[in-house]
């Protein structure tokens, strides 16, 4: 016989488990020279506990604790064949592979055997030789049988000693009593503790996963087996489940537990659950004595019915509650009490409650007391427990506190949304609409007014719910003694009036001034930001109405928000004052009544909460029957883009003035924008419209096309290649001609018109369109009056009820063209002759026109220009007459050099020749041409009581002899003689 097994037959009988397993490890693990073992036990479910180790350090055991029997490790694998098996380490099948590598060469394991049924296996980790021997595997068996032989001899766990309680002991036993229950689901695993169990068991609530494997981790090794094979006993006989065995408590101690339960089955008499509770039983008899007089006598109502409700037990607590005595209430069906009927839903709960199966508690009212009472009901294998405790005065605790809760709550809501409103607000008017939406309402409050200071005076910010006429009244009001508006101004504290005869009694010479307003009840709060008191909001009632001190806080706390706002808003509301007025001077006051167009525009600012924009447009006249027409949108908004405006549009009309063609107008443009020491940007589109040829020369910089609306009423966007924003353009600039019939529309506008962020340009064109073909389809007056129309086109594409985020401008020109009837012209000879040819030209047309008192002046203003044409530049030489509102008197020529008006002493020959021009005519010019230049004078049409020939201030002139003049004029008349010599110009 081999010696190891000889020692392990000579251990005497009535060792105890813990003790068997020790010595069987260590024999097996020296007879095969291995590394260390273990034992594994079966556990609830599928799961083996490891119950003894040997040779092997904890961070390899702690993944093998518990594990699932019908698994592919080595104890399973050995416990579900029912023979030895070998694990090699590249089978892939060890454990520990996600922490640390198990060391030697594999695992060899048997089972464990009571009687026919597996209830464990030996494992041993073997070292370099590999596989045990047959002789090896036939030793591991007879390690087993003697195992399984003494596991049959073992003396059952021993009970805590039984010992007498002193006083101390009582009194603590006495205190309370902690009865802990418990739901296993054995399909499933998972396991209930109510905080009792929890305590009980030695478990934190953190550490408790819900499953049978947090109690076969603190069950003591040795107690173990005997309670499991209890537990399997009781689920295969169907009776009750009663055990005692140790468990670890949270100091690692371990202390003595009793556990009482029954299992309930489906309808294949599987067992699918198992309801028990559990307790210390630490305690002597004596003990268990005490604990019962400590529920006997204990304050919370204790009561134990059996499964047919029947009180099988209960406390003196439970004796008062239910009005009767123990001995009248023993085996007596609870629903048959009085006092139990009395109270609603009582027993429907208390069965659902049972039904379940699971610990349930919820609340009663008693009503004949009046007290609430907390039942709790604990199922357990011979019934229930049910536990009344009052908790009348917790309850309303709770709810006061609940209350209170909420309240605060409710109150650091409404400041959230006060204060998310009060930050969205721009304007004062913002401040107080936020104010009367988010304050009012909550407090039940019918009017509010928010009066600031300006000079010593009360001025209206706001108010809702008052009338107009009260308003007015109070309006301006100055500093006065006794107020109650100025009282909280100068005491800086906030002044709450309950009633009408508060406010009478504190001001009567106001008595009249609640009957005025309205109401009845008044909260005064001072304004006051930045150190400095400025106003005062005011919140009133239209009934009486007492504040609560916490109301007050409330007010008072709001009204700290509403200054703050109040005062960054009406700095906005001064700034935004401020930029409006600087826009509007920077915009056209009005537009030109000219011949050649008639117009009307609309600027339209952004919307509430945005800052004045750089959107412009205009109208200039220029000589010849000729207007430019100009729209432009400077790139963002504020104050810099608005004053870049004003210079864009300065810069526009001195370049118009001198008679620039468009696309040298937009290369200046680009120069003075790209010059700028800010990164800024603009949009432009200028149109040069003449009335004399109807035609239209367009150049734009990045801006929208216009819209063209001719007489038939269609409508036509021209397709003029867009060249990038002036600052970002690279001249030259294109310029698009177009005829346009007489009585066309032209619509210039800036993309705010047409744009956002919901609709696409394009789409906000189409829109355009449509309103413009519409509104000529439509009542004829609409279409003839632009000043309607352009309320019509903005009222369609910008609504008054919807904020934009950009500006916009629209100009609508009708365009009018100079008739035949009002235009004349000649070519003229490139030789002396032309002047005179010129007079006669010219006396017979202004006879022609009735114009005949301008006759002398014009011929003289044509004699020296076209004899400066003659003597100076070079032909062709061209003469033309524009009878419109004045008269244009234009000579071209095909020269590039343009004349100067220079100081010519009395002394000099020539030099005088422009400034008999000055003289002669209200305004002149010069322009140049596609072949050349023209040079242009304009004179007013001298009505009938105006006096004839030659103005008497030009007659006048020192270096004029007029009899001399009227020799010359007539020898230049018979065309014999040059014009005395003027100088160059």
């Amino acid at each position: 016989m081999n010696t190891r097994l000889a020692l392990l037959s000579a251990v005497d009988p009535g060792v105890t488990e813990s003790e068997i397993f020790r010595l069987a490890l260590q024999h097996a693990v020296g007879e095969l020279g291995a590394l260390g073992g273990m034992i594994h036990l079966r556990g609830p479910m599928s799961a083996l506990r490891l119950v003894s180790a040997t040779g092997l350090p904890a961070v390899l055991t702690r993944p093998w604790e518990i594990i699932d029997q019908d698994g592919p490790l080595a104890p399973a694998r050995a416990l579900h064949q029912g023979r030895g098996v070998w694990i090699a380490p590249g089978s892939g099948e060890q454990p520990g592979s996600g922490a640390v590598s198990w060391p030697g060469t594999g695992l060899a394991a048997v089972p464990v055997f009571s009687g026919d049924r597996g209830i464990g296996a030996l494992t041993v980790v073997m070292g370099g030789q590999g596989e045990p021997t047959v002789e090896q595997w036939g030793f591991l068996q007879a390690v087993i049988a003697w195992t399984e032989e003494r596991m049959q001899q073992a003396p059952p766990p021993a009970r805590p000693p039984r010992e007498e309680l002193s006083g101390d002991r009582l009194r603590q036993a006495l205190e309370e009593v902690r009865v802990g229950s418990w739901d296993w689901n054995i399909e499933t695993g998972e396991l209930v503790w109510d905080e009792a169990a929890l305590e009980l068991y030695g478990t934190r609530p953190a550490e408790f996963t819900g499953r049978i494997e947090n109690w076969m981790r603190i069950v003591h090794p040795d107690d173990l087996a005997p309670t499991l094979g209890a537990a399997e006993k009781s689920l295969r006989d169907r009776t009750v489940f009663e055990a005692e065995y140790r468990v670890r408590r949270l100091d690692g101690t371990y202390g003595w537990t009793q556990a009482r339960a029954r299992a309930t089955y489906n309808a294949q008499g599987e067992p699918v659950r198992m309801i028990g509770v559990g307790w210390e039983s630490n305690e002597s008899r004596s003990a268990r004595d005490a604990l019962s007089r400590a529920l006997r006598h204990m304050s919370d109502g204790f009561l134990a019915v059996d499964d047919r409700w029947r009180i099988t037990f209960l406390n003196l607590a439970a004796e008062r509650m239910l009005g009767f005595s123990e001995e009248e209430l023993f085996g007596r069906v609870l629903w048959e009490l009085p006092s139990v009927r009395q109270v609603p839903d009582l027993e429907k709960r208390c069965r659902e409650a049972a039904a379940a199966q699971q610990p349930a508690g919820f609340d009663m009212d008693t009503p004949d007391t009046g007290r609430r009472l907390h039942l709790r009901l604990v199922p357990g294998p011979d019934g229930l427990t049910l536990y009344f405790t009052d908790v009348t005065e917790i309850r309303r605790h709770e709810d006061e506190r609940s209350a209170a809760e909420r309240a605060a709550a409710e109150r650091a809501a409404r400041i959230a949304e006060l204060t998310e409103s009060l930050a969205k607000a721009t304007t004062s008017r913002d401040v107080v609409d936020a104010v009367a939406r988010r304050v009012l309402p909550p407090f039940g409050a019918a009017g509010l007014l928010v009066q600031a200071i300006e000079e010593d005076r009360m001025y209206n910010v706001g108010a809702v719910g008052y009338p107009p006429a009260f308003l007015d009244t109070i309006n301006g009001r100055a500093r006065v003694a006794r107020d109650p508006v100025w009282d909280p101004i100068l005491s800086g504290t906030p002044l709450f009036l309950s009633s009408r005869a508060a406010y009478t009694s504190r001001y009567p010479e106001l008595a009249a001034r609640p009957s005025q307003a309205g109401k009845q009840a008044w909260a005064f709060m001072p304004l006051t930001a930045s150190g400095h008191t400025f106003g005062v909001c005011v919140v009133s009632f239209d009934r009486p109405r007492r504040l609560s001190d916490e109301e007050r806080t409330l007010l008072t706390t709001i009204s700290a928000l509403v200054a703050q706002a109040l005062e960054r808003a009406r700095l906005y509301d001064a700034e935004h004052t401020r930029s409006q007025e600087l826009q509007r001077s920077l915009l056209p006051s009005g537009l030109p009544e000219l011949p050649a167009c008639t117009a009307a525009a609309r600027y339209l600012p952004a919307g509430q909460g945005m800052d004045v924009g750089g959107d412009w447009y205009d109208i200039i006249p220029l000589s010849g029957g000729r207007v430019a027409l100009v729209v432009g949108d400077v790139m963002g908004h504020g104050l810099p883009e608005a004053a870049t405006m004003g210079r864009l549009r300065t810069a526009v009309h001195t370049l118009a003035d001198l008679e620039l063609p468009p696309d040298e107008i937009m290369s200046h443009l680009n120069d003075i924008v790209g010059g700028m020491a800010e990164e800024s940007y603009a949009t432009c589109l200028y149109a040069l419209y003449d009335s004399t040829t109807q035609i239209c020369s367009v150049a734009r910089a990045g801006h929208p096309p216009p819209a063209v609306v001719h007489p038939d009423g269609s409508v036509h966007f021209p397709e003029v290649s867009p060249d990038p924003p002036l600052g970002a353009a690279e001249p030259p600039f294109e310029t698009f001609e177009m005829t346009v019939p007489d009585g066309s529309l032209l619509v210039l506008y800036t993309d705010g018109l047409v744009e956002s962020a919901t609709r696409e340009i394009d789409d906000g064109m189409a829109e355009l369109a449509r309103l413009l073909r519409a509104a000529h389809e439509g009542p004829g007056e609409v279409a003839a009056d632009l000043e309607r129309l352009c309320d019509t086109v903005t009222a369609g594409l910008l609504p008054a009820e919807h904020s934009t985020a950009d500006d916009a401008a629209l100009l609508i020109a009708r365009l009018h063209a100079l008739a035949d009837d009002n235009m004349a012209s000649w070519l003229l000879p490139e030789d002396p002759r032309a002047a005179g040819q010129a007079r006669n030209h010219i006396r017979e047309q202004l006879h022609t026109w009735g114009l005949d008192d301008l006759t002398p002046t014009t011929e003289l203003l044509a004699s020296e220009l076209v004899g400066n044409v003659v003597r100076h530049a070079k032909g062709p030489v061209r003469l033309r007459l524009l009878h419109g509102p004045e008269l244009v008197c234009e000579v071209f020529d095909g020269s590039l050099t343009m004349p100067r008006i220079r100081r010519a002493s009395e002394t000099d020959e020539g030099g005088r020749g422009l400034q008999l021009v000055t003289a002669l005519s209200r305004r002149w010019g010069t322009r140049y041409t596609a072949t050349g230049k023209c040079i242009w004078t304009e004179q007013p049409l001298f009505g009938p009581e105006s006096p004839t020939g030659l103005p008497t201030d030009v007659l006048d002139l020192p270096f004029l002899d007029t009899e001399e003049f009227a020799r010359d004029l007539d020898a230049l008349t018979s065309g014999d003689q040059e014009l005395p010599g003027p100088a160059p110009q």
